[in-house]
C-alpha cells in the first residue's frame, strides 16, 4: 500500500508505504521540503518497490492514485516515455524523472497495481496517509532536487 501527497500542493510533501509479506508488516516513509501530490504518490511506489526484499515474486500495488495506477496499468507512462516524455496531446508529461524510475523498476518485477478509494476506510490506505502527513510535517526536510530544479 502507498500514498503520498503535499501540504498546499506544492507545498511541503510526504509518501507512506506499508509493506505486507508472510503476516510481517513493514512501514517505510519520507518527505521533502517541496514538492507535489504527484510527485509524492510516485515517490511511495518507487520506495515501496526499490524496498523489497523477495524481487522474485508478485506484487499487489495498492494505491489511491488514479495518475499513477492508470499512467502504468493504461500504458500511458509507456507512451510518454517512448515519444520522449511528451503525451499524446503533445505536451510535455510532468514528473519524467519519477516515472523513468517506476516504469524501470515494472520492468524488472511483476508488479499488479490496483486503485482503491482514499479516505474511504481502508486501514492500510489510511496509515500510508498518516505516515505521509506527518513526514510532509517535518521539520528540516530535504530537497525534490528534481522538482526545484524546474521550478527555481
Amino acid at each position: 500500500y502507498t500514498d503520498g501527497g503535499a501540504l498546499g500542493n506544492p507545498g511541503p510533501g510526504g509518501y507512506g508505504v506499508v509493506q505486507l509479506f508472510n503476516g510481517q508488516c513493514r512501514e517505510l516513509a519520507g518527505g521533502f521540503r517541496l514538492t507535489t501530490n504527484n510527485r509524492m504518490e510516485l515517490m511511495a511506489c518507487i520506495v515501496a518497490l526499490s524496498e523489497l526484499e523477495h524481487r522474485d515474486r508478485p506484487v499487489w500495488l495498492y494505491s489511491d492514485s488514479s495518475y499513477v495506477v492508470n499512467g502504468i496499468s493504461k500504458g500511458w507512462a509507456r507512451g510518454w516515455r517512448r515519444r520522449g516524455w511528451v503525451k499524446a496531446d503533445r505536451q510535455p508529461a510532468l514528473n519524467p524523472d519519477l516515472w523513468g524510475r517506476l516504469l524501470d523498476l515494472v520492468d524488472e518485477l511483476t508488479v499488479n497495481f490496483h486503485w482503491v478509494r482514499g479516505h474511504a476506510g481502508n486501514p492500510l490506505n489510511e496509515r500510508c496517509d498518516q505516515l505521509a502527513v506527518a513526514m510532509a510535517r517535518q521539520p528540516g526536510l530535504p530537497a525534490d532536487i528534481e522538482y526545484e530544479k524546474l521550478k527555481g
